[in-house]
């Protein structure tokens, strides 16, 4: 039997602003808990908000970057149901009049370009942290709960995907495209494993020869790439049973559980009617000007599918090589400030994918958290073209530079790591290897060829790698001659 599956999902961004969306609250991860709170955003009866500009600065950058088209009126609504993580017993978002309508995002599969479709971009405000205690922290499974106001008020851009999503893949792709593009409008750090980037999904299956459905599965906590990819996996394997059954699917809320792998249920999905929307009395409504949002504009950098076409053909570089360095604006502006400085961009590339790429992904860290800079690689490898050092030696030069952040001439006389390259020394050294090993002289003599390798390896090893490995190539060869 043949099935439709068309999936959207909803992202929910915390913006990274000093202040809360509607208080002068800290929005810093990490402080103790119910430490980052006021009578504002606690919900205190007589209080009043005040909303934070460069969360509505950031929500229009987004949706421009989303090709959005801008509204030049929005305003907030009062989204009312009851949960122990609203202490107002509403949630302030909006409704009918968000900030971004009728975008896209383009993904690319497979050589092919595919737009997904962008409902809506608007802002509210996050809810508190709800904790169940116990030895697994599911709440199914808890012996109690605490609550954490600290992210409570905390700015949420919410952005909603049509549901021109077809499987998986297409789901993952469009996920991932758009995370990298929140990180390079640098409106986010979109890190999921404290909760700044998170996903819910709207799943609905339906058999070929039914034109229509209503029917729809929303799934909640998918905090990471692979749960996304198990939750969709499972819930639509899911549905297509139910349907292969003749029976009905329900309209309903399930969470992913990432220890079985499994979707179960929460709740009845609610529609908006349940939600009693109505515009929040407390704050005004927002004129966007085309003053603002061609200022706006200007904020708005070369985005990452842009830079990654542009840079391969300026650069003519790999579309492997490409990807690693535009996985990040900041290892995008580094590849480029190398280049400016050192127009050779295959050998930075070499260098950016190989020894940069695993010392990060060994330290779990981004290249703007390093100590390293394009000057550092620059030097070194000019180092490299006059012969002071070697490609080994460089590679222990660059490990030091990544761990210190001294640069590579410094590191060379600390550490006496200068290649040797005059041809006296070099010459008695060799000429001390081969009287030490006058057997494997012998050996070669005869026409045992592999025994070459073995002199340069002796020769390296009394020089501490230090030898210019190309002169005792030929110096060696003209002594056996």
């Amino acid at each position: 039997m043949e099935y439709i599956v068309r999936i959207g999902l909803e992202t929910h961004v915390e913006l990274i602003t000093d202040s809360k969306m509607f208080c002068g609250c800290s929005t810093k991860f990490g402080a103790a808990p119910n430490t980052q709170t006021c009578p504002i955003c606690l919900g205190h009866p007589g209080t009043l908000p005040v909303i934070n500009k460069k969360a509505v600065d950031y929500t229009i950058k987004v949706a421009l970057a989303l090709n959005c088209e801008i509204a030049n009126f929005t305003q907030f609504h009062r989204k009312n149901y009851f949960y122990p993580d609203l202490p107002k017993g509403y949630q302030i978002s909006q409704y009918d009049l968000p900030v971004g309508l009728n975008g896209y995002l383009a993904i690319k599969l497979n050589g092919e370009v595919k737009r997904i479709g962008i409902s809506r971009v608007h802002m509210e405000e996050d809810t508190a942290k709800l904790l169940h205690f116990g030895k697994t922290g599911r709440i199914s499974e808890a012996l109690g709960s605490g609550l954490d106001f600290n992210r409570c008020g905390i700015p949420l851009l919410e952005i909603v995907s049509a549901p021109d999503i077809k499987n998986v893949v297409e789901a993952k792709a469009y996920i991932i495209l758009l995370k990298k593009l929140l990180e390079y409008l640098e409106v986010s750090d979109c890190n999921m494993e404290e909760g700044k980037f998170r996903i819910d999904t709207n799943i609905s299956v339906r058999k070929i020869e039914d034109k229509y459905s209503k029917t729809r599965t929303e799934l909640k906590n998918l905090n990471s790439f692979k749960f996304l990819e198990k939750g969709l996996m499972y819930e639509i394997e899911r549905q297509k049973e139910i349907l292969s059954k003749g029976k009905k699917l329900q309209l309903e809320t399930r969470h992913f559980d990432s220890q079985t792998m499994t979707t179960k249920p929460m709740r009845i999905k609610e529609e908006a009617q349940d939600y009693r929307y109505f515009p929040e009395p407390d704050l005004v409504p927002i004129e966007i000007s085309k003053e603002w949002v061609d200022e706006i504009k200007k904020t708005v950098p070369e985005l990452p599918h842009i830079r990654a076409d542009r840079i391969k053909k300026q650069y003519n570089i790999s579309e492997n090589e490409v990807e690693i360095i535009t996985s990040t604006r900041s290892m995008a502006d580094f590849f480029e400030c190398c280049v400016k400085i050192y127009p050779h961009p295959k050998k930075i590339s070499n260098w950016i994918t190989g020894e940069l790429l695993y010392l990060l992904n060994q330290e779990l860290i981004q290249i703007k958290e390093s100590k390293i800079n394009p000057e550092h690689l620059v030097k070194m490898l000019k180092m490299m073209d006059i012969g002071s050092i070697s490609g080994k030696i460089a590679k222990s030069i660059f490990k030091e530079m990544f761990k210190t952040g001294k640069m590579p001439e410094d590191i060379v006389e600390e550490k006496e790591l200068k290649q040797i390259s005059d041809i006296d020394k070099l010459s008695g050294i060799i000429d001390k290897v081969l009287k030490e090993n006058s057997k494997a002289v012998e050996q070669y003599l005869l026409g045992k060829q592999q025994v070459f390798v073995f002199f340069v390896g002796q020769v390296m090893k009394k020089t501490k790698g230090r030898a210019n490995p190309e002169l005792v190539n030929e110096l060696l060869r003209k002594k056996l001659k």
